[in-house]
């Protein structure tokens, strides 16, 4: 009886220890089904510039460092975030030094290195390689391993936010070992590996069909013993936001739906059926038109909406005057309480937030004024037709083709905006296509919004973590997308002035943030008032989870699947 009686407390106590320590708890949430109706085309946050293909790596591969729901940076790969208080980043801010958690094990078993972090930059940086995140690289001028757990980053100017790149969800450590084939223009061919990278997250991809779904299991070798709680999640795509809402707040098929640009009182009904909630977050997201700059016409062949320096400039959309009126027609307070209700705010600026740097300049845009921009184009030479589409002395029409991704949103914006554009002589041809290929980043494809082949195209972006300096890269001369890159540019209206990228090379080397702040409002009023877009929309980021999924909090500043490590189920 008395060794029985030892047994049971060894029994027991071997159970309480590992209990306590977490390993039972792995997988114990069993599966979970979230729904990103813009579909997964490649978990590889170096070539696509998709939200939807950075949240699907995001589980994945991870940055050193991720911005939180309140935009406060936290350590990943890390153990803490360098500073120059705790001598992490130089005095004269020319490097910052990165020390990786001892320990850390890629999902294969093999150990994270500096190495890694050194490679990812390489892979990056490199000319050929048309990286979409190149843009956080900025004025790096070496990367370098100070030992196997040590990376010291070196600039060749002094940086006030040294924090671009491997920093959020656009950042990711790739591993040496898997891409070391995958260099320069080798990139894109490599096709195991950017479908199912190797990553340090705690899930990894076993299953992924291209713009369809993407399956993980839990991450063995994951560092925190009883994360993630879900032994599997899968991500489906396709359908449309309504269906995916609908999964998650009336069915309860899907326990978390992305993105949800659904009509609000359509949203609200469903939230009434009293399967999920909502989850909402602001942050630095707009909806905008993006203008053409280029010729998109399809008789150019090889050189449709292509820059050549310059030189080959949209026949209307070049003119000021025909910018600022499609602009002062559009009447952004319908359009936000019809489309996105208390998610939505109107908008003249491209940076909405943080505070410091919202700009006033633009504030007119607010109004809708036809009269002035009949106006506009009255004293430009625009002459309304007996069709009433108006042209000029060429005899060039101002008759726009408008494309966007297929959303229920998006369409009854085309459609309002179509109206508008119509009552100040303008047609509009609109256009939909499908997100998966739209924001799926394929070289090959004339369908995406990097290739343009229409005169304006309207989505959202913004940018992750709370400076917008790498942002504000994304619009100068050398990100203009085109052939030689591989169409992965960020800056998408190709837009070109050299005074617009002296302020971002000032921007680079300005520490005090009141300084920074103006200078990210004249960037700001360049970008408007130039006309390579038309701010609409300030979105909130709106997504729905299911009553019984813990753990799911918006994250306007990162990727909304940031802690899925920390996801669960309620009992």
């Amino acid at each position: 009886m008395k060794s029985f009686r030892l047994l049971l407390v060894a029994i027991f106590a071997l159970t309480f220890t590992v209990s306590s320590l977490g390993f039972a708890q792995r997988g114990s949430a069993g599966e979970a089904t979230i729904l990103y109706w813009q579909a997964v085309s490649i978990p590889n946050p170096y070539l696509s510039g998709g939200t939807k293909d950075l949240d699907g790596a995001a589980p994945v591969i991870e940055p050193l460092a991720s911005y939180d729901p309140a935009g406060n940076l936290v350590p990943r790969l890390v153990d803490e975030i360098p500073t120059v208080a705790n001598g992490g980043v130089s005095e004269d801010l020319t490097s910052i030094t990165w020390k990786l958690t001892e320990g850390i094990l890629w999902s294969d078993g093999t150990p994270l290195t500096s190495a890694d972090v050194v490679f990812t930059g390489e892979y990056c940086m490199n000319e050929e390689a048309g990286c979409q995140q190149v843009a956080n690289f900025a004025d790096i001028e070496s990367i370098e391993a100070v030992d196997d757990l040590t990376v010291k980053i070196t600039f060749g100017v002094p940086k006030p936010f040294p924090y671009g790149a491997f920093v959020s969800y656009t950042g990711p450590i790739l591993q040496a070992a898997q891409f070391a084939d995958c260099i320069g223009a080798q990139n894109q061919s490599c096709t195991e590996q950017n479908f199912a990278p190797i990553g340090t997250g705690p899930f990894k991809i076993v299953d992924f069909r291209t713009n369809d779904v993407v399956v993980y299991e839990a991450n063995e070798n994951y560092r925190v013993a009883d994360q993630p709680a879900f032994a599997r999640v899968t991500n489906k795509g396709g359908g449309d936001a309504a269906g995916a809402a609908r999964a998650v707040l009336e069915t309860g098929e899907a326990d978390y739906g992305w993105n949800l640009q659904v009509q609000p009182e359509i949203l609200n009904q469903m939230v009434e059926a009293g399967n999920g909630e909502i989850v909402a977050a602001f942050g630095p997201n707009v909806e905008r038109l993006m203008i053409n700059s280029t010729n998109p016409d399809s008789e150019l062949g090889d050189e449709r909406s292509v820059y050549m320096g310059g030189d080959n400039a949209h026949p209307f959309l070049s003119d000021p005057a025909v910018r600022e009126a499609l602009s002062l027609a559009i009447d952004r307070e319908i359009l936000t309480e019809i489309g996105y209700g208390s998610a939505g705010q109107p908008t003249c600026n491209v940076i909405p937030a943080p505070a410091a740097y919202v700009s006033t300049a633009n504030d007119g845009c607010l109004v809708q004024d036809i009269e002035k921009a009949n106006q506009l184009l009255d004293d430009a030479g625009w002459v309304m037709g007996n069709d009433g589409v108006r042209t000029n002395v060429d005899g060039v029409k101002l008759s726009v083709l408008y494309q966007t991704s297929t959303n229920a949103v998006r369409q009854e914006t085309q459609a309002l905006v179509k109206q508008w554009w119509s009552e100040i002589g303008v047609a509009a041809e609109l256009r939909n296509i499908d997100a998966s290929v739209f924001f799926g980043g394929d070289p090959s494809s004339p369908d995406t919004f990097q290739k343009f082949y229409a005169d304006i195209e309207m989505y959202t972006n913004g940018f992750s973590g709370t400076d917008p300096e790498a942002y504000f890269k994304n619009w100068t001369c050398e990100e203009i997308p085109g052939p030689d890159n591989g169409w992965l540019g960020g800056n998408v209206p190709r837009y070109c002035n050299p005074e617009y990228d002296a302020l971002v090379t000032e921007m680079a080397a300005t520490a005090a943030l009141e300084d920074r702040a103006a200078l990210g409002k004249k960037m700001n009023d360049f970008l408007v008032q130039e006309g390579a877009m038309i701010p609409l929309i300030h979105r909130g980021s709106v997504s729905a989870k299911s009553n019984s999924l813990t753990g799911a909090t918006g994250n306007a500043w990162d990727s909304e699947l940031w802690n899925i490590a920390e996801w669960g189920r309620s009992e």
